[in-house]
């Protein structure tokens, strides 16, 4: 059982910092850093479910075409990614009315939308770019047990 203060629920079950509870969420999930830019996504949806703010945590679920999606805001930071990280993985694989894990464990689709700068010169100022390999400099991921985080053969020529 995971303890209430590893794992901090609302009064009515939810996720502490989120607000949400696993129905609010579905299995696609596109984040954006600005909370004033979901909307800026869901208003190109059919209709939108489910709507809640905490904090900088701004999250719309509803129907694109058909699909439902979740459009989530993380805020500012690798801290902020790793509080909507951690509580989107307890929504989907933790009960939370017995505070305990899952036996089938749920993997969510989750596709990044942000600003970010470049380094090559050939790439111009508001250019879409589709990245293959994200490299952190914050050593966060080292904090996990991921057998794989990082590509060495990539951070070795970025040094």
């Amino acid at each position: 059982m995971i303890q209430s203060s590893e794992l901090i629920l609302n009064p009515d079950g939810s996720v502490y910092h989120l607000n949400l509870l696993p129905e609010h969420i579905a299995q696609d999930i596109i984040f954006v850093g600005d909370q004033n830019r979901v909307e800026k996504i869901t208003q190109f949806f059919d209709s939108i479910e489910f709507s809640t703010q905490k904090r900088e945590f701004k999250t719309q679920t509803g129907l694109f075409k058909g699909k439902r999606i979740t459009v989530m805001s993380t805020g500012i930071g690798p801290d902020n990614i790793d509080i909507v990280m951690n509580e989107l993985d307890a929504l989907v694989n933790i009960d939370l009315k017995t505070r305990t894990p899952k036996e089938k464990l749920t993997s969510l689709n989750i596709i990044r939308i942000g600003t970010s700068g470049s380094l090559p010169a050939d790439i111009p100022v508001d250019s879409f770019v589709m990245a293959k390999f994200g490299l952190g400099l914050d050593n966060m991921l080292r904090s996990y047990l991921i057998v794989e985080v990082s590509n060495l053969e990539m951070e070795d020529a970025f040094v």
